[in-house]
């Protein structure tokens, strides 16, 4: 195993620690905009491991990409997305990791999940 496969392989377990039960969808991600690793979450919305994110959807849902930025600058990015069709207005991230600039977390807040809701009544 080359150096890169075996650190994603390590940025990988650790993004499963982490976001396996997260209730939103999350992908590590690396420059290139191939997915890494993701949850169930984001897989249920369709997106595989070693697919280039920026090619699942129509190319007008990736209009408003701030992976480049975010990336450039080594820091955050957010935006709020368009309404979805189930009705939720999400928050979008891209989020680069320390120590690895050429890899970020890409999710959103509120795409999958109606926060408005209590948890015990959902």
């Amino acid at each position: 195993m080359n150096t890169t496969n075996a650190m994603e392989a390590q940025l990988a377990e650790a993004f499963h620690l982490m976001f396996d039960n997260f209730p939103e969808g999350v992908q590590l991600t690396h420059k290139s905009k191939r997915i890494v690793a993701l949850n169930a979450a984001m897989e249920a919305r369709g997106r595989e491991v070693g697919m280039v994110c920026a090619t699942h959807g129509p190319a007008e849902s990736h209009r408003g990409c701030l992976a480049n930025k975010a990336l450039q600058e080594q820091r955050a990015r957010w935006r709020q997305a368009d309404t979805r069709p189930n009705g939720l207005k999400p928050i979008v991230y891209w989020v680069p990791l320390p120590g690895h600039p050429d890899y970020f977390l890409h999710f959103a807040i509120g795409s999958q999940v109606d926060y408005t809701v209590a948890q015990e009544n959902a």
